[in-house]
């Protein structure tokens, strides 16, 4: 018989300051998860990042964490704009690790946007050259999304 002894965490009961010092990157990425009061969100994004930029990952590991930390602390525009000037005054918009999270991140959103472009352009039944040529997603792309999108409504229907 196993017999699994464990301590519960809730994360949301720690407070990310107690975490901001830590050289450990599994502490960046929860501290993305801890109690952050919503005007704290762009400064603990950004500290989070500080931490990583100091640790000295392998490239995978580094996108894993930080991927982990830009979904769970995802920001809206006006926090975006804070969490641009916190990181400036830290410095951080100088280092190459900072600027190669930033860079992953804008590529994986105008990707989605494109998809998701892609998609409504598809249900309103344009044709998937001129799709191809609005988004600059491949052919191949958009008739994947298009199986998709045929087997979401395929499974909709009664």
């Amino acid at each position: 018989m196993l017999e699994f002894q464990f301590a519960a965490i809730q994360l949301n009961r720690l407070s990310w300051r107690d975490f901001i010092t830590q050289p450990n990157p599994v502490a960046a990425a929860l501290m993305a998860k801890m109690n952050i009061k919503r005007q704290e969100r762009p400064q603990v994004k950004a500290e989070c990042l500080r931490l990583l930029t100091t640790l000295k990952l392998d490239p995978a590991r580094m996108q894993l964490i930080s991927g982990f930390v830009d979904v769970y602390l995802e920001l809206n525009a006006a926090e975006e704009e804070a969490f641009k000037a916190t990181a400036d005054k830290m410095g951080l918009t100088n280092e190459e690790v900072y600027m190669e999270m930033v860079t992953s991140w804008e590529r994986k959103a105008a990707q989605k946007t494109r998809e998701e472009i892609a998609l409504n352009l598809l249900r309103r039944g344009m044709i998937v050259e001129d799709i191809a040529q609005i988004t600059g997603l491949n052919i191949e792309q958009i008739q994947e999304l298009q199986s998709q999108l045929s087997s979401n409504l395929s499974q909709e229907v009664p």
